[in-house]
């Protein structure tokens, strides 16, 4: 665990808990949650929740929970009403005023507020005080029963409703609600702890509409109609302990098919596509059985339920025994392409049920295990269902893929340490956003982060082997469910949570193999390796010299030192050698085994034990080498660049026969236009038995050589004559045969082979005649009708053809391009891309990708100047309404266009669309687009960068997409391209008011502090009352402050407050306010208990004892001790903004921590209301007793809330200077009560004293 949870939970370790702290004060064993109303019209949700727990420590007296934009309307403990506080420091992460605009400053601000709110750090929004008349019960850890009733209005995240606008019925529309959200979300549905580490039972209930089907996790127990029979309730048991970021839930009309071949498996789609699901389906059984196969062990669940829906959050989402897909994996039996990509997303997502839903996570840093496993698990999958070749070459794809992100971006962490001392040896590689939590991670960098934990699973593969692999696999496994069928009480539940460390253990135990030092080069650090080989054979000695130099210096590289495997072809054979890398620079003499020997005539033995007549004409006379290869089998993360001469690559594309090997020949003979690569290029695609995929390179590689051979080129234009051979009528060459796609092989060869001839140009860099000729003619004689198979994607291909044949238009004395005047090669075009649109109004295609590729190619002919330039066309395809698929190609090209002409307007379109478009995955992939095809980046000038355009991304990322992180972190990633890390250019300088402002102010601080932390510490060493495990500043003055205002605040410190025995007056109601009684000895607070997170500060549950920190932390807390201090009140422009109320207080200490680090944390909404509506209240407090208040309550509750993040947040202090003196203006305005308030999620004191 992260050492970040709170004191007194480090002391509650049980016995069988195998190394799992809790960072929670209390364990869960079972929850309830029931919902008994959902209003499609309003897109409501009203339901409560009931939260089984038992405290593991005495005085457990706030429970925290979590939960996100969920009216909280009461909770009760064992039937008495409780107190609450709800703040959530993520809607608003900086304050709303704050001039700040860099992105370093968002960073850590958002950090800060993601982790005040992160359930693996004991924290949760919601603040729950435990009546005063169940302190003795708990004391004595007897169970506590949660009832919190909530209901949620049109919520921005954690549940989509798809409700589309026609005629009928809300089941006769077929609308539909599901739970979606990144990593765990559940906190946005229903009040819980959203974490993966915390187990329980569930029982799940859901009230609906009679034609409505509720679908969730576990058993359905039963469903009951109500006396009017026009609703139903669906009862859900899942009693296998399970986190609630794991719960899920679909609503809808559905469908429902159960499997034939395994009962125990349900499918539900949406009306009418029946079909389609029986088809899909039908082959998930047999991935069942591979990896029930595999790992030795049945599925863990007793059932299994895949949901499709529309408007899906992402592809798959697997939850605990059910999983959700979007409804556009759907497809029939005539359908090629999207077969294996449909059957990829069940598998993953039955992967993950294994690992990821049934065996969970202890904390984030330990997530790579199971990305990795799972991951892993379905590589295996792949490899039996498609063959090695598809699997090495996904591998190689993968490992491509990491390489390039990591070398561009500066590294991927899989295993984050949060803890001192590691940091130093790892900074962390992302400057932009904090990796130490999922909510604020980029999302191209959790996919990656995903890609490359699978990949380092393999590494660990290769050094174990798959045997022990796959023990280590099943031990996890059956260690868990022994312990989910144990009840609570027997503390078992832990062994269903893997950690990093439980992960190596259990590899240690079952191999007898150390693997550290690969865990420390992958998974502890960041980075990739970078090859680069070259070498030289010396005759005379017979050796092969080969020299491999490291990349180690720029950003995501790191030093490889180990065993590098190099495979060696001779006339003779394969050989492989293992070498030691050592030093940077190596040459390696390596003793080959064949002499030259060019005349005698012998067949050559291949890798695989093939024996081949090779024509060896082309090779070096002197050596007997064909060609070498650096780690073939892809066991580092690396990049490797090797020199060879073109024939050796030549050889290696014919002869080698792993399609990586071959895919790396493709590419390397790019840099060689030579009739002889021309040849091997047309012999691979000749080849019947060569894989599809690496013939499909070699047409694009041909093409390419093609063009750079243009003046040399003899014969037709290159793969046309193939291409004829292979399907075009023996009669009439230039008709092709009616379409026959029984061979996938060829299927994929015939759709590819087009579009890499339309690359093809002639001398005048146009495409030739013939070609466009060809390609138009394909179209036209295209006949699907004796196919048992679409040609949907043929034909979008051919329009793909078209588009890449397209070449800039040559304007002759600088005419305007109108329809009027095309140049008749481009007019051909045009009019069949125009007929294809016109034919998909009437006849759909599936998925509509025949409009996708119009709609590509239209942007084509507009960046080339044949047609006006025009984004209308698009915004207009990019209307909610259409198919996803169109929608993001339309949304591409206007994202385009926007970069193209600079568009501010088209800018702001999309910008608006993030803010307001229905569907999650539409707001998400338009930042992403935009920030792969920036509009402008940080290091150009650009009309569009101006200060309105930083306010409004600002905006965006600080409070507007507070409800769905990923489109937040999506917001931060453009941001980041935009503008960089500091301040935006565009910018203004900040007003030089302010920067005196901080220079006085920083003069004014440091006098004020020693006396105070001399003060401080004398108190810590007498303060006798405190107990054992808060280290830390009570005293007996603060019984008193707590007798004399039985204010939430001291009276929540734990030791405090069983001494000073306040009564807690009737249960606080959201909205009341301060009522004052008589004597006025004490004032008693019923606070509006909505938004804070000052509850934290209040809460007195964790004192951090560090003396540094503390008198570290006196700077901030600024606070005269004499009235006549009140001077150093800064000439703050801002601190204008408050009203003074403090005229009355004579310089009386303010009870508010200075909040210098976590301030950017706090919510949304305005200051000023929760002040008016306090003012009526302080006089009746003598001030005497604040008068002479000690330091040290005000540090303990500033330590609360920091002291997970000090060791980190030192050395920042600095750049907050402004944000600091901002508050301090405003505390000392402030009267000595720090309250939480209702404003709108941000804290703000509330009673504060009136003049």
């Amino acid at each position: 665990m992260p050492p970040t949870g709170s004191d007194p939970a480090r002391m509650n370790r049980k016995k069988g808990d195998k190394g799992f702290e809790s960072p929670r004060p209390y364990k869960l064993t079972h929850q309830v949650v029931c919902i008994n109303n959902i209003n499609f019209q309003r897109k409501s949700v009203v339901g409560f929740v009931e939260l089984t727990i038992f405290p593991t420590v005495a005085n457990l007296n706030r429970i925290k929970l979590n939960s996100k934009q969920c009216r909280i309307y009461r909770v009760r403990i064992n039937d008495l009403e409780a107190a609450f506080i709800y703040n959530d420091p993520t809607l608003e992460v900086c304050h709303s005023e704050s001039k700040q605009r860099n992105l370093n400053y968002f960073s850590n601000a958002y950090a800060a507020a993601v982790s005040a709110v992160d359930p693996d750090a004991g924290n949760g929004e919601l603040c729950i005080k435990v009546p005063s008349e169940l302190w003795k019960h708990v004391d004595e850890l007897k169970v506590l029963k949660i009832h919190i009733n909530f209901s949620l209005d049109q919520p921005k995240g954690g549940l989509h409703f798809v409700v589309p606008s026609v005629e009928g019925s809300m089941a006769e529309r077929g609308a539909h609600v599901f739970s979606c959200g990144y990593q765990n979300s559940t906190r946005f549905w229903f009040p819980c702890v959203d974490s993966y580490s915390e187990l329980c039972t569930w029982k799940l209930e859901f009230t609906v509409d009679a034609a409505m089907v509720a679908v969730s996790n576990g058993d359905l127990v039963e469903t009951v109609y109500t006396h009017d029979m026009r609703k139903k309730t669906f009862h859900y048991m899942l009693t296998i302990p399970t986190s609630a970021s794991n719960i899920s839930l679909a609503i809808g009309p559905f469908e429902i098919l159960v499997d034939p071949y395994m009962h125990e498996v349900t499918h539900f789609c949406l009306p009418q596509l029946l079909p389609l699901l029986k088809h899909t389906t039908s082959y998930l059984h047999e991935v069942f059985e591979f990896y029930e196969e595999i790992l030795t062990c049945r599925y863990p669940y007793s059932c299994f339920k895949t949901v499709f829906i529309d408007e899906a959050y992402v592809e798959v989402a697997a939850y605990a025994s059910m999983s959700i897909f979007s409804t556009n994996l759907l497809h029939s039996a005539m359908i090629i392409d999207e077969t294996p990509l449909t059957r990829r997303c069940l598998a993953q997502s039955l992967a993950q049920q294994f690992f990821g839903c049934f065996i969970s996570r202890m904390s984030w840093s330990d997530e790579w295990v199971l990305k990795g496993i799972s991951g892993y698990i379905y590589g295996l999958w792949m490899k039996k269902t498609f063959g090695v070749n598809e699997y090495r070459h996904w591998i190689k794809e993968e490992l491509d893929k990491i390489v390039a992100y990591e070398l561009k971006t500066g590294g991927v962490l899989l295993h984050p340490m949060f803890g001192g001392g590691k940091e130093k040896d790892n900074p962390a590689p992302h400057p932009h956003f904090s990796i130490k939590h999922p909510h604020t991670l980029s999302w191209e960098y959790y996919t990656m982060f995903q890609c490359k934990a699978h990949l380092v699973m393999r590494l660990i593969e290769n050094r174990i082997s798959m045997e022990f692999m796959l023990q280590v696999f099943n031990k996890l496994l059956s260690l868990a469910s022994t312990a989910s069928s144990q009840k609570f009480q027997s503390h078992m539940w832990s062994q269903m949570l893997v950690s990093t460390s439980g992960f190596l253990k259990s590899i240690s135990n079952v191999s007898g193999k150390d693997i550290q030092p690969l865990i420390k080069q992958w998974v502890d650090q960041s980075g990739v390796v970078k090859f680069y080989g070259s070498f030289a054979f010396n005759r005379k000695r017979n050796v092969l010299e080969l020299e491999i130099k490291q990349d180690y210096t720029s950003p995501g590289t790191q030093k490889y030192v180990g065993p590098l495997k190099v495979t060696v072809q001779e006339l003779d054979g394969s050989f492989n050698h293992t070498l030691q890398i050592e030093e940077n620079s190596l040459k390696h003499d390596i003793p080959c085994h064949s002499k030259s020997r060019r005349n005698k005539k012998k067949k050559i033995p291949l890798m695989n034990g093939e024996e081949v007549d090779m024509d060896l004409s082309a090779m070096d006379a002197d050596s007997p080498l064909l060609w070498i290869r650096i780690d073939p089998d892809m066991a580092v993360l690396r990049k490797v660049d090797s020199e060879q001469a073109d024939f050796m690559w030549q050889y290696q594309l014919r002869y080698e026969r792993d399609v990586v090997a071959q895919q790396e020949a493709i590419s390397a003979l790019e840099r060689f236009p030579t009739p002889a690569s021309r040849l091997a290029l047309t012999d691979v695609l000749e080849q019947e038995q060569c894989f599809y995929r690496v013939r499909m390179a070699a047409c694009f590689c041909l093409a390419k050589i093609a063009n750079s051979m243009v003046s040399t080129w003899t014969g037709p234009p290159a793969m046309k004559s193939l291409f004829t051979r292979m399907f075009c009528c023996k009669t009439c060459p230039n008709i092709v045969k009616t379409n026959n796609f029984m061979s996938f092989q060829s299927y994929f060869l015939q759709k590819t082979m087009p579009v890499a001839m339309a690359l093809l140009r002639d001398v005048h860099n146009l495409c030739p005649k013939e070609v466009l000729t060809f390609i138009l003619d394909l179209i036209k004689y295209n006949d699907n009708r004796k196919n048992k198979f679409s040609d949907n994607y043929y034909r979008a291909e051919m329009i793909d053809a078209l588009a890449n044949s397209v070449t800039p238009a040559v304007s002759v004395n600088n005419e305007v391009r109108t329809l009027d005047n095309l140049n008749p090669d481009v007019r051909l075009i045009l009019e069949e891309i125009t007929r294809f649109l016109n034919m998909e109004k009437l006849l759909p295609s599936y998925r509509h990708t025949i409009t996708v590729s119009c709609l590509r190619a239209i942007r084509v002919l507009q960046k080339n100047g044949h047609v006006p330039s025009d984004p209308s066309l698009f915004k207009s395809y990019a209307e909610y309404g259409h198919f996803v698929d169109i929608r993001i190609a339309a949304l591409e090209a206007v994202v385009d266009y926007t970069k193209v002409d600079r568009s501010y307007e088209e800018l702001q379109w999309l910008l608006t669309m993030v803010q307001n478009d229905p569907v999650p995955y539409v707001r998400h992939k338009i930042l992403n687009m935009l920030t792969k095809n920036p509009p402008f980046t940080k290091s150009m000038e650009s009309p569009l960068c101006n200060e309105a355009l930083v306010d409004q991304l600002w905006k965006l990322m600080n409070s507007g997409t507070s409800h769905d992180w990923r489109l937040r972190c999506g917001a931060v990633d453009l941001y980041f391209t935009l503008f960089g890390l500091s301040r935006p250019s565009c910018l203004p300088l900040p007003e030089l008011g302010l920067v005196l402002n901080l220079k006085e102010k920083k003069a004014v601080l440091n006098p004020t502090i020693i006396p105070e932390a001399i003060a401080g510490n004398q108190e810590a060493a007498v303060n006798p009352s405190s107990h054992t495990q808060l280290v830390g500043f009570q005293n007996p003055e603060d019984d008193h402050l707590a007798k004399e205002a039985s204010c939430n605040m001291s009276a929540h410190q734990q030791g405090v407050k069983r001494k000073a025995d306040t009564p807690l007056g009737s249960p606080l109601e959201p909205g009341q306010i301060l009522e004052k009684n008589e004597d006025s000895s004490k004032v008693k607070l019923k606070i509006r208990f909505s938004s804070s997170q000052d509850e934290e500060e209040i809460d007195m549950d964790t004192v951090h004892d560090s003396q540094a920190f503390i008198s570290h932390h006196l700077n901030m807390l600024e606070r005269p001790s004499t009235p006549g201090l009140s001077k150093y009140r800064p000439a703050n422009s801002r601190s204008a903004l408050i009203p003074q109320h403090s005229a009355g207080c004579d310089g009386t200490p303010t009870t508010k921590p200075q909040w210098n680090m976590e301030l950017p944390r706090k919510g949304t909404g305005k200051e000023q209301p929760p002040l008016e509506m306090s003012v009526h209240t302080a006089a009746a407090a003598p001030l005497s007793v604040f008068g002479k208040e000690p330091a040290s309550s005000k540090h303990s509750e500033h330590h609360h809330h920091h002291h997970h993040e000090h060791k980190k947040k030192k050395k920042k202090h600095k750049h907050k200077h402004k944000h600091k003196h901002r508050r301090d203006g405003r505390e000392r305005g402030r009267g000595p009560l720090a309250f939480p308030s209702p404003a709108g999620g941000r804290s703000a004191r509330s009673p504060s004293l009136s003049d």
